[in-house]
């Protein structure tokens, strides 16, 4: 089925417009070290074949101690600003920003969540390690402390990142780069759902789904709705 998707709501702002695929902050601890989008996916973004990837919603979860800039980090991203007068968030918050991706809308849902990792099987979520408060290091600092903090990441298989919330630094860069690792994983996750329930039309009006044996049953039953 060919998507007919249009963006919901307002247009996005230029910043969110990603057209290509967003590079690492460094080759030395990164999740993907290619420089294109997967070429079923380029290909399924020009036919607009993406099914419900575009009315989607990718959560991007937040956790670290307090007082490192996890607030700061998404207020600069969202809104743009930075807050000196800082207070602890507490519980649950979030902000959802909007992409177009590759010609397809897309949304992340950022969230600030205590063990977030815990709800989330592995190898399920990518993981990006994320050092904040670039602007107080000086150069031969941050270098030492990049160095610590790339061995660290990976060890933990994960994508690392300097960012500071501060002066905007990398901000957009890395969540641009979020996005685009999220959304390509979600049109391969829907084209091959899509491709392991291919519809066969038999000689008379059955119409066969190949899939799990619920679903084939489920197929069989008649409908009481009087569309299809």
């Amino acid at each position: 089925m060919i998507s007919s998707l249009m963006p919901l709501g307002p247009s996005v702002s230029r910043n969110r417009i990603i057209t290509s695929f967003p590079k690492w902050y460094t080759p030395a601890a990164c999740l993907q070290l290619k420089e294109n989008f997967h070429g079923q996916v380029n290909a399924a973004c020009q036919r607009r074949n993406t099914g419900t990837v575009g009315l989607s919603l990718s959560k991007v979860v937040v956790v670290g101690d307090l007082y490192v800039g996890k607030t700061s980090l998404i207020h600069r991203f969202c809104k743009n600003v930075f807050d000196r007068d800082y207070k602890a968030t507490i519980g649950v918050d979030f902000e959802i920003e909007r992409f177009e991706i590759a010609g397809i809308p897309y949304s992340l849902q950022m969230q600030w969540l205590e063990d977030a990792l815990r709800e989330n099987e592995p190898g399920s979520c990518f993981v990006f390690l994320v050092g904040n408060k670039k602007d107080l290091l000086s150069r031969a600092a941050c270098e030492q402390a990049e160095v610590e903090a790339m061995h660290l990441a990976n060890e933990m298989q994960a994508e690392y990142w300097s960012v500071s919330a501060k002066t905007g630094e990398n901000v957009n860069a890395f969540f641009s780069r979020v996005a685009a690792l999220a959304f390509e994983q979600s049109v391969l996750r829907d084209l091959e759902r899509r491709s392991s329930c291919q519809l066969q039309v038999g000689d008379g009006d059955l119409i066969r789904m190949e899939g799990s044996p619920s679903e084939t049953q489920e197929s069989k039953r008649p409908s009481s709705l009087g569309c299809c």
